[in-house]
């Protein structure tokens, strides 16, 4: 698992404003077949899945009921590359207790990092899945490494 800080990030909001701020937080990242052991030592884990409805329809949905892992869906930006506004105020509606891990995940790690640092701005507890949900050129992704999905 490795850690990364100093990220600069860039919002652009619904009004077509852009926001550039740094974050000096320590997001611990871990790869997708590294998952089932992580939550073997940590069970009150769940998984955030922050892509697109257009992905999940196209590309499938993380199934983590079947490896006993909490999966809630809420999308940080939207297709149309706009920020959800009301992410903290929806992932809050989900009612996940403070004291989980809450695993972080988009396409292939770059959304779920502003998703976990936004969170652990909040005082959750995250950690970003670097490969995401289809992978990225270095490593296969959640459904390439034989997690399950629907």
């Amino acid at each position: 698992m490795k850690e990364f800080q100093n990220t600069k990030k860039i919002i652009r909001t619904k009004h077509n404003c852009v926001i550039i701020y740094y974050i000096q937080i320590m997001i611990k990242q871990i790869l997708s077949k590294e998952i089932r052991d992580y939550i073997k030592n940590n069970p009150k884990s769940v998984l955030l899945d922050v892509r697109t409805e257009e992905e999940w329809n196209s590309d499938g949905k993380p199934d983590g009921e079947k490896i006993a892992l909490k999966t809630h869906f809420l999308t940080i930006q939207f297709a149309d590359k706009t920020f959800n506004q009301n992410f903290i105020e929806a992932f809050k509606k989900l009612n996940v207790e403070k004291d989980h891990e809450i695993l972080a995940m988009c396409m292939g790690g770059v959304r779920s990092q502003a998703a976990a640092e936004l969170l652990t701005n909040e005082g959750y507890n995250c950690l970003n899945i670097s490969d995401g949900f289809l992978g990225n050129s270095e490593n296969l992704g959640w459904k390439n490494s034989g997690l399950p999905y629907k």
